[in-house]
């Protein structure tokens, strides 16, 4: 190998090496205080213009989508199923494709990709996740008649699908119906709690260095 070669070989490895450590270190950490939707926000001033954009494209309140990712990933941008195992110590894959901020499906995000004409969009990035979460809540009301409002049946489209939901697959499943009633009554809690932050949350950056 030459000596060319060699310096070649390093600097690619040392671009890949720097490449890994930027894309780490710009992932979102999950908010400190997840249980007020205020300080969510407040932390990632982003996250809210996110999600505002969600709620004018796709006629949901902000709340939902946000109770629910709570639910499904607990803010966390790489969150997976658990890796299954053989005998105790041999994996041999995960429970589901699931993956990323809204828990989405591999199926169900290509769906999603192709219908919204999203094709740059990604499961570990906030604002394309609840972009899809949107997506997937007005289809619930399109398919299944189900009030963009309802996070009690919305989250029960989420969880079953569409035809699960028609067919009922959550009736025999006691824990999934606590969880969609947890589910609802936090997004009610977060709408309550965003009704007194979201005029400050609305106000640009400038005005908030000027006027706090």
């Amino acid at each position: 190998m030459s000596k060319v070669q060699i310096n070649n070989k390093y600097f690619k490895n040392a671009v890949a090496l720097t490449l890994a450590v930027v894309l780490v270190g710009c992932s979102t950490p999950p908010p400190q205080n997840t249980s007020d939707i205020c300080d969510i926000f407040r932390e990632n001033r982003s996250w809210y213009k996110a999600a505002a954009a969600a709620s004018d494209k796709w006629g949901m309140p902000i709340a939902l989508p946000m109770s629910i990712m709570y639910q499904e990933s607990s803010f966390k941008h790489n969150a997976r199923p658990p890796m299954r195992w053989f005998l105790g110590f041999i994996p041999y894959g995960r429970a589901s494709s699931a993956y990323g901020y809204s828990q989405a499906k591999t199926v169900t995000w290509d769906e999603y990709v192709k219908e919204a004409d999203r094709f740059w969009a990604s499961r570990d990035d906030f604002a394309d996740a609840i972009d899809f979460m949107g997506w997937y809540i007005d289809k619930t009301h399109r398919l299944n008649k189900v009030s963009k409002w309802d996070g009690y049946n919305q989250y029960l489209n989420y969880h079953e699908g569409w035809g699960g939901y028609r067919r009922g697959s959550y009736k025999k499943k006691a824990w999934l119906l606590t969880v969609a009633r947890r589910v609802d009554d936090r997004a009610k809690i977060y709408s309550a709690q965003l009704k007194k932050c979201e005029k400050d949350l609305q106000r640009g950056w400038l005005r908030r260095l000027l006027f706090d």
